[in-house]
């Protein structure tokens, strides 16, 4: 029997919020969110990953020194491959698809490459959210512990959706990673791995309406021996 759960009602609501109201996240606010994400399961315990929690003029500051890079064209210096390449052209095909539906949502033509360009420009302003967290790996870590700090992430969206909060992923701030470091003035062993949005999601945002979809069961998921 299908038993709906408080959790899977949150995993079926929890999505990535691209708009946000002014309104300030409280610090301990953010300090149970980020005890809750460092409970995530982590081989032999050793916790990877580092969460810099930035508001006000420090998240400001980062901000203006990502645009200006952005805005003058320097060389992307991602250190670490995130996309397959080349990509394959069923993934490539989901890619443009959640691409085109997103634009859709905001009123942005297939061709407006202007309007594409500003709105993905929006990730180095944190899309506007109160709360900015540049999140970094030790270097010298393996490949697995990325995979549990990816862990520790999705547990950390999933905390700010119980604080009634929103939050996004972004990816695009390791683009400009070196400027990230420099702002942050991190220690040299740390890899810039992404930022994370969060706040109060902005309700009335067109953008905030947009979904992508998702695989079926069929599509990533096989089972053996229940027949």
């Amino acid at each position: 029997m299908d038993h709906p759960t408080d959790f899977s009602k949150m995993m079926a609501r929890r999505h990535s919020v691209r708009a946000y109201t002014s309104d300030p996240v409280a610090r301990e606010t953010l300090e149970r969110i980020c005890t809750a994400a460092r409970r995530a399961p982590s081989g032999a315990n050793l916790q990877p990953g580092s969460f810099h929690v930035l508001t006000g003029q420090p998240l400001k500051a980062l901000i203006g020194q990502l645009q200006a890079a952005d805005q003058a064209g320097a060389p992307i210096d991602l250190e670490y491959s995130y996309f397959p390449k080349p990509m394959p052209a069923d993934l490539k095909d989901r890619q443009r698809r959640a691409g085109y539906a997103l634009y859709q949502a905001l009123g942005i033509a297939r061709r407006d490459v202007a309007g594409r360009r500003a709105q993905f420009a929006r990730n180095y302003a944190f899309f506007g959210a109160p709360v900015g967290i540049v999140v970094t790996i030790d270097r010298n870590m393996g490949k697995g512990c990325f995979m549990d700090l990816g862990m520790a992430l999705m547990s950390l969206l999933l905390a700010v959706e119980n604080e009634g909060l929103g939050a996004t992923g972004i990816g695009a701030i390791a683009n400009y990673a070196q400027v990230a470091h420099r702002a942050l003035q991190l220690p040299e062993q740390e890899l810039v791995v992404c930022g994370v949005a969060v706040g109060v999601p902005d309700q009335s945002a067109a953008v905030n309406q947009f979904r992508t979809e998702r695989a079926g069961l069929d599509a990533f998921t096989s089972f053996r021996g229940f027949d």
